[in-house]
């Protein structure tokens, strides 16, 4: 089968950073489907892991999370799926990645495919989707009111492809009032179109400008990118017994400061569930069903704001290197071999 890979850890503007080769096709046993994959998209993850796992010697790491695909075979534990099924699902870090042909994936990390969107449309959903639903709602229990806090979550970063889902998630599930920051005229526009009730400059200090919104100190921080840059100025703005979430990997990070306001700090990564193999591995497999369900109501929308041609490894070293420029907006696919 055909699939992208690399040997050599490093920078993305090496001929030799990501490869087109050919590997065999593997099988499914136990809780694994074989999925034929369509369209893929590329996440900040893809990029930091290219930049950090070497592959065993003599191998290859193959990357990709996010797929939509056609069930080609299902192992003898699975219960759910069967051949000629559309899924759709993000993956799992300890396994080989999507950009392949063909990929095994747990039955319990897949849901069903919305029939309302594109392969295209699909890919960029899933990844995104359970981290912010993960965060939102497993994490920062965002519908149990804090004790303090307005009514309010800001979200940094609400352009990039979590900001994206979770101000749709919180328009469609909750009534919480969503600030979101973006910096440039397209990217302010982009999270109105997502549903943010304000828009602030993440390029300028952000409690200020929150201040200035007189509404009330938000209850909720939702941060996805530029945590350490942003970080005196989110202890400030929070509400007393605040909760705050993080995503991203700040260099230099300190919980001291949120002492004095007994602030919770709630991590989220979407591969917790998948690496340990926990007992509730099969939620990830719910919150996609959810996710599929309100695409399909119209509820929410695709986050897809570019289509970068086929799945091979010129074009993903091309999505690379724009990914790592942060100036992002939406979610990148590639579809087809």
């Amino acid at each position: 089968m055909k699939a992208i890979g690399y040997k050599k850890t490093g920078p993305i503007d090496r001929e030799d950073s990501l490869q087109d080769i050919t590997l065999t096709t593997p099988s499914a046993t136990g809780y694994d489907l074989l999925v034929k994959i369509n369209a893929v998209s590329v996440n900040p993850v893809d990029t930091k892991v290219r930049q950090r796992q070497e592959p065993e010697e003599g191998g290859w790491v193959v990357l990709g999370f996010d797929a939509v695909g056609i069930v080609e075979a299902v192992g003898s534990e699975v219960k759910d799926f069967k051949a000629g099924d559309a899924v759709f699902y993000a993956g799992a870090l300890n396994r080989p990645g999507t950009n392949s042909e063909y990929h095994l994936v747990d039955e319990r990390l897949v849901g069903h495919a919305p029939t309302s969107l594109s392969n295209a449309e699909a890919a960029a959903l899933p990844l995104t989707a359970i981290t912010a639903w993960e965060m939102l709602f497993h994490r920062l229990d965002v519908n149990r009111p804090t004790a303090q806090g307005a009514n309010i979550i800001l979200i940094i970063g609400g352009a990039g492809g979590v900001g994206s889902i979770a101000i749709q998630l919180l328009r469609a599930m909750t009534n919480i009032t969503v600030i979101a920051t973006a910096s440039r005229p397209e990217t302010q526009e982009w999270v109105r179109e997502c549903g943010a009730h304000h828009v602030i400059d993440h390029h300028q200090p952000l409690a200020p400008q929150i201040d200035k919104l007189g509404l009330g100190a938000p209850g909720f921080v939702f941060s996805t990118t530029n945590t350490d840059t942003h970080l005196v100025d989110i202890v400030e703005l929070i509400a007393p017994q605040g909760r705050f979430g993080v995503i991203d990997d700040p260099a230099n990070f300190s919980a001291s400061p949120f002492k004095r306001k007994s602030v919770s700090l709630h991590w989220e990564l979407m591969f917790t569930r998948s690496l340990f193999g926990t007992p509730d591995m099969a939620e990830q497999g719910k919150v996609l069903n959810q996710i599929t369900a309100l695409v399909d109501a119209g509820k929410i929308r695709s986050t897809v704001t570019n289509v970068a041609g086929k799945i091979d490894a010129a074009n993903l070293r091309a999505v690379h290197a724009h990914i790592e420029t942060g100036s992002s907006r939406g979610k990148t696919v590639l579809e087809g071999f």
